[in-house]
């Protein structure tokens, strides 16, 4: 091989190192940032959707259809559009109180700590989860374990511990974040014993509202089998205005 050659492969090989190093170099490594990013950029300064919840079960399945607002990490109203029988119950979430307003007994009551773990809607989700969408930022302490591939993306490998003081029920979570865009791939929420209770998994990716985000989030209990609860996004505005007093109990019994 002539000289010429091995200077061209040589510089090939620096070239390909310095871009390796240089991607390595610009990935974030402090794991608060990388959960916050990730929050963001689902959630936006306030966002605007509709969605599909499918719940399984092994003998059975249905279907539901909703309409969601959120703003900032206090405020978030769910209005059920579908099926006929719970058309119109909507669910208000201010700071940490949720709010439940049921049409057929026309009556909304806040929801007291003895039912926050009670299955929100018949799903897989508990009430608690409505109220602790942030909490994965505030309640936890956050250790970057590294990075692993989650359907040829690579992600940021995160373990989440509760801080002594916090009101949550996960005795660990961990996370796959990935690396380019920042979307929440896999989660999984174990038990104080660290066993593993339910496994969720972000799929079909695609552009809602401008940013690449999974549209489909399935919910999988470890030790139920044949069961899992489907969300999947119909569309999604990120950073519409909305005031604050739309998030309250009376609107909650209007809105459409």
């Amino acid at each position: 091989m002539s000289t010429l050659k091995h200077i061209s492969l040589l510089l090939c090989f620096l070239a390909f190192c310095f871009v390796q190093e240089s991607t390595a170099q610009a990935r974030e490594t402090d794991p608060v940032k990388i959960i916050k990013k990730a929050n963001d950029k689902l959630q936006g300064l306030s966002s605007k959707a509709e969605l599909k919840m499918t719940i399984v079960r092994p003998s059975w399945s249905r279907e539901m259809k909703m309409k969601a607002w959120s703003k900032g990490e206090d405020f978030s109203l769910t209005l059920i559009t579908g099926p006929a029988r719970d058309k119109g119950t909507a669910f208000l979430k201010r700071d940490k109180e949720i709010w439940n307003w049921q049409p057929n007994i026309d009556r909304s009551i806040k929801l007291p700590p003895s039912m926050m773990m009670q299955s929100w809607m018949g799903s897989d989700l508990t009430n608690d989860d409505l109220v602790k969408q942030f909490s994965i930022v505030n309640d936890y302490n956050h250790k970057l374990l590294g990075t692993e591939e989650i359907e040829n993306r690579t992600c940021y490998h995160l373990q989440l511990i509760p801080k002594e003081e916090a009101a949550v029920i996960w005795g660990k979570i961990l996370i796959w974040i990935d690396v380019e865009e920042y979307m929440q791939l896999k989660t999984e929420f174990y038990d104080e014993d660290d066993y593993l209770i339910n496994t969720m998994e972000g799929t079909d990716i695609k552009m809602l509202g401008g940013k690449l985000l999974p549209a489909k989030m399935v919910v999988t209990p470890e030790e139920e089998e044949g069961q899992k609860t489907i969300l999947e996004y119909i569309d999604i505005d990120f950073d519409v205005p909305i005031k604050d007093n739309f998030f309250s109990v009376q609107n909650m019994k209007r809105v459409k």
